[in-house]
Parts: C-alpha cells; structure tokens; sequence
C-alpha cells in the first residue's frame, strides 16, 4: 500500500519539470500515476530555493522565473505547505544528529508536520532516522 502523501524535496520538484530521466525509475513511476498518492506536498522554501539558484546562475531556465514556478506548481494533487510558525520551529528542534542546511530543516519539519515521506535523492534525508524517505 502506497503512503497518503509525498513531499517533494526541492530537486525532486525540479528534476520532475526540468531533467525526469535524472529522477529514479520508482519516484518517477509514483509521480507518473497519481492515483498512487493522495497528494503531493511541497514546501514553500522549495520555490525559493529554485529561486535562489536561477539567481547564482546555478541553473539555467528558458522562460522567466514566475512563469517557469507557476507551470512547475501545476502538479496533479499538489498542495503547498506554508512556513507557519509550527514548522519554522519544529526545524529548529529536531532531534539530533541532523545537518544544518535550513531548507533541508525545513522540508523534514513540514514532512513530520504533515505526517508525509519525503521522496529525496539526498542521502542526509535519507538517512536520517526520524522522517520517512523514498528514492
């Protein structure tokens, strides 16, 4: 049986529109058939993120940024999860050992908050013993 809901980790989000052959065979088939999942989670960090690598010239798109984030959130059951104050201040105490990249901080507080598994390439996530991961 397939978990309700997914997040997406910012580079799954971005693969998914960008560069899918980069995502593995199994996230990529979940993402394909959405009866698969109840719905897809995406923090609101994620969108800035991408942002913020448009900006340092760390990837390249072919439109303009708020067209190229709206066509990407235009996702079958997608849901953007806000920053409330319950997630900013749960990525601040997770427990222990968890790496110190805010974005991530976030991502895995809203994955707990939402009670949701994280699909992620990231082997930090993925090792981490207190979130549910997926790749």
């Amino acid at each position: 049986m397939w978990p309700v809901k997914y997040v997406l980790d910012t580079h799954v989000w971005i693969w998914w529109h960008a560069h899918p052959a980069q995502l593995s065979r199994k996230v990529a088939a979940l993402l394909n058939e959405s009866g698969k999942y109840e719905e897809l989670l995406l923090s609101a960090i994620s969108p800035w993120e991408f942002a913020k690598l448009v900006e340092k010239g760390r990837l390249g798109i072919a439109c303009d940024l708020s067209t190229w984030i709206d066509r990407a959130l235009a996702m079958p059951k997608l849901r953007i999860v806000p920053l409330s104050p319950a997630i900013a201040c749960h990525s601040t105490l997770l427990p222990p050992p968890f790496h110190e990249d805010p974005a991530d901080q976030i991502i895995v507080a809203t994955a707990r908050e939402e009670d949701a598994v994280i699909l992620t390439k990231d082997k930090r996530i993925r090792s981490y013993k207190h979130v549910r991961s997926f790749w």
